[in-house]
């Protein structure tokens, strides 16, 4: 008992919290209004904060917890067709992309995630998109790449984000396309870190103080997509992602 209390106060003392409430309100939000934006904000800041193979487990049970939230009111919407295979084979890579996680140097791994963030932030302001058909063995091709990714650096999206987005479907297709997509791979990802010994009693103490931030702020998001413009989103969502990105590549 003594243990957890100890714990506990060096949790809740540690100055690096606040900014973690502050970064999971805003993903929380940006999640909530366009169906992504949780590992992509998250996994900078939080392996900034406390180092990848510390925070990036915070940020994987999170992303678990608002794919359940938010799958129930997207499933209809989704077109399973395309984003079933891609979520099957990103669950199939996760579990290689973990074994980065588990072996790779903290700072590398940092700046990577930070870089790869700062890349993603800037094709999306660019307007660039993939813009071909979507057979299968492509699907096939991306939800791997996008499955190594999620395990080494707990981010699936920026690759199916662009592969996605490339179609002319309505902005709630899109939407419930990638809600569905972190959900197929959400469960498949926490497996490897928790088999690794990452998810210990701090992460839960940092996931038990964050992820009600999270709740409150996805509805929020949710919300907002009903009444406010995607050309009024759009910026501020580009200037989010290209900050996180910067502060976990050069802090």
């Amino acid at each position: 008992m003594n243990a957890l209390v100890e714990a506990a106060s060096a949790v809740l003392a540690d100055w690096r919290l606040l900014g973690a409430v502050l970064a999971t309100a805003i993903a929380g939000v940006m999640r909530g209004y366009s169906g992504f934006g949780t590992a992509v904000i998250l996994a900078p800041v939080y392996s900034l904060l406390w180092g990848p193979r510390a925070g990036v487990p915070v940020m994987l049970l999170m992303e678990l917890l608002v794919s359940v939230q938010l799958l129930p009111g997207a499933i209809k919407d989704a077109d399973k067709r395309v984003v079933l295979p891609l979520g099957g084979a990103a669950a199939l890579a996760t579990p290689f992309g973990a074994w980065i996680l588990l072996t790779a140097d903290d700072d590398l791994l940092r700046r990577f995630i930070g870089g790869f963030v700062l890349v993603f932030g800037l094709l999306l302001m660019s307007g660039w998109r993939y813009r071909g058909s979507r057979p299968l063995p492509l699907n096939i091709l991306v939800g791997t790449l996008a499955g190594l990714l999620k395990g080494s650096t707990g981010m699936s999206g920026p690759p199916v984000i662009l592969y996605l987005l490339a179609g002319l479907e309505e902005a709630k297709r899109h939407r419930a396309n990638l809600i569905l997509f972190f959900a197929t791979i959400a469960i498949v990802s926490v497996i490897p870190p928790a088999l690794g010994g990452l998810i210990d009693l701090p992460v839960l103490l940092r996931l038990a103080v964050l992820l009600p931030v999270m709740a409150l702020s996805v509805p929020v998001g949710v919300r907002l997509f009903r009444v406010v413009p995607d050309r009024l989103y759009r910026p501020f969502a580009m200037g989010v992602l290209l900050a996180a990105g910067g502060l976990a590549l050069f802090g």
